[in-house]
């Protein structure tokens, strides 16, 4: 190993993790945000929404998104990252050339070497939109050519997360394995967010704990999240067999 290269390895990463709510990503890799966090790697969530129309029963929805605005930013907090939540409506988000260009300009200003979003196949519409945004915008960032106000930056490795909603087609493909203390990290920030602790429509932190250790033992390991990658990196690459 070269010294750049060693020194590469050693350099603080950037991970940028798109939802389309609130919420999305800090459930389905936030043991692994929180495993990043723990070894000084700066940690960024975008939520396209804010997730709103899961208001509990009774709750105004506009103050309930500003709840799930500070429960993001509170889980930031957490990890010592950063929240940011676009202004656009639960169930509403549109696919469009503006919102591409929203999330194009944050990857540039946030210029991550680790990009996290949706699976492509889901039951929900939002996360099935924010795959397709995200990767549209991810190509604007890295256009040298693309004007806009601040230069190119190429959001580096891109992943998609495990999340219950976008089971179609999806299959683990790479394992990220975490440790007690990271684990311990997630669920704290995670429980930030009513849904995740008090939703009666699906047992979002027991599920999400529980794959996160059947994952874990599949990696022959303590805990783990998977993720998959485009489809047209899915190759192996070896010498010999």
């Amino acid at each position: 190993m070269t010294q750049n290269q060693s020194q590469a390895q050693t350099q603080p990463q950037t991970i940028l993790a798109i939802g389309g709510h609130v919420g999305d990503m800090e459930l389905t890799a936030g043991g692994v945000l929180a495993s990043h966090a723990l070894k000084g790697d700066r940690i960024v969530t975008l939520a396209l929404t804010a997730g709103e129309r899961g208001v509990p029963a009774g709750q105004d929805m506009a103050e309930y998104r500003v709840q799930k605005v500070r429960e993001a930013e509170a889980f930031a907090e957490k990890l010592n990252g950063e929240a940011i939540v676009l202004d656009y409506a639960d169930g509403e988000l549109p696919d469009n050339m503006e919102v591409r260009l929203q999330v194009c300009d944050v990857i540039r200003r946030v210029r991550p070497s680790i990009l996290i979003t949706h699976f492509k196949n889901s039951m929900h519409k939002d996360h099935s939109t924010t795959h397709r945004i995200v990767n549209d915008a991810r190509f604007f960032a890295g256009l040298a050519s693309f004007q806009r106000e601040l230069p190119a930056a190429f959001a580096g490795k891109l992943y998609y997360a495990e999340n219950w909603e976008d089971a179609v087609d999806y299959r683990p493909y790479v394992y990220v394995d975490f440790d007690q203390e990271a684990y311990e990290l997630w669920v704290e920030a995670v429980s930030q967010h009513w849904f995740v602790t008090g939703s009666k429509s699906f047992p979002y932190l027991e599920y999400y704990k529980h794959l996160a250790r059947v994952r874990g033992i599949e990696a022959r390991k303590q805990y783990a999240e998977t993720f998959m990658i485009p489809e047209e990196a899915l190759r192996l690459r070896q010498g010999e067999l």
